[in-house]
């Protein structure tokens, strides 16, 4: 197995961006060969190689883009001086290259399971979420079955379980994670006291932005099932940063639920 393949390797298993450039063809004289292959990480790291010099480097501000815009497709490049798709060298020949993001499925951890949490795994996976659902012991003030979960910046967490201290120790938890979105049921009341249980622990109003309480859409639905829709809206709104009121999508912040 190619260095190149081993990183990409490693990094899928690490939920971690990637891209794969592949030399697909070459016309006349060049320093990449077919089959050649670089990965690219979002730090700037790099494994194999696509012929080095100035070729390399226009493959990889390709693969730069592709990382940002997700998107593949085929690149040319013509190794001369001047001319479309030239890139300032005199080996004259020409490289095609398919260059192709590998990007992880967005997280759904569903905290507490149950009645709603059955169907909510079911319409994740269906909309192409990593579901992982945690069970989480009811009473205690930690989660460390919560811990053993990595939560990145596309991990979007939802706190349905038994009790308000697990949800408020997952929550309490979670906020020290980059996840974008976490979302725990409850009433007015409960998520109230919760709001004021953090702040007086010195948590900031702005690391409460990312909290929606209580959870899901209003969309009036009340059976588990409707529920789980009402949630994995909100989740779907919130990854495509629908994040404001609007006529059509009502979202509830915990720091603007106030007594």
């Amino acid at each position: 197995m190619s260095k190149a393949i081993q990183q990409l390797a490693q990094a899928i298993e690490n939920r971690q961006p990637a891209v794969l450039a592949t030399v697909i063809e070459v016309r006349g004289a060049s320093p990449a060969k077919v089959g050649a292959q670089i990965v690219l990480l979002p730090d700037g790291k790099t494994a194999g190689t696509v012929g080095g010099g100035k070729l390399e480097a226009a493959i990889l501000s390709d693969a730069r883009k592709a990382l940002t815009e997700h998107h593949s497709g085929l690149f040319h490049y013509k190794l001369a001086e001047e001319g479309e798709d030239a890139i300032g060298t005199l080996c004259g020949g020409e490289v095609t290259v398919f260059i192709q993001p590998f990007l992880p499925a967005p997280q759904l951890v569903i905290v507490g399971g149950g009645h709603i949490g059955r169907p909510l795994k079911i319409m994740g996976e269906a909309a192409g979420f990593e579901v992982v659902v945690v069970d989480v012991q009811a009473g205690l003030a930690t989660v460390p079955e919560l811990e053993q979960v990595k939560l990145g910046e596309d991990s979007y967490v939802v706190l349905i379980t038994t009790d308000h201290i697990s949800d408020e120790a997952a929550l309490r938890y979670a906020l020290t994670t980059p996840a974008p979105y976490i979302g725990m049921i409850g009433s007015l009341a409960k998520c109230r006291t919760i709001r004021e249980h953090l702040l007086a622990d010195g948590f900031d109003p702005l690391q409460l932005e990312r909290v929606y309480a209580p959870i899901g859409l209003d969309l009036g639905g009340v059976t588990p099932q409707e529920i789980a829709v009402a949630i994995l809206a909100e989740v779907i709104a919130c990854r495509h940063q629908k994040t404001r009121d609007t006529d059509s999508i009502k979202l509830r912040r915990l720091e603007m639920v106030k007594a």
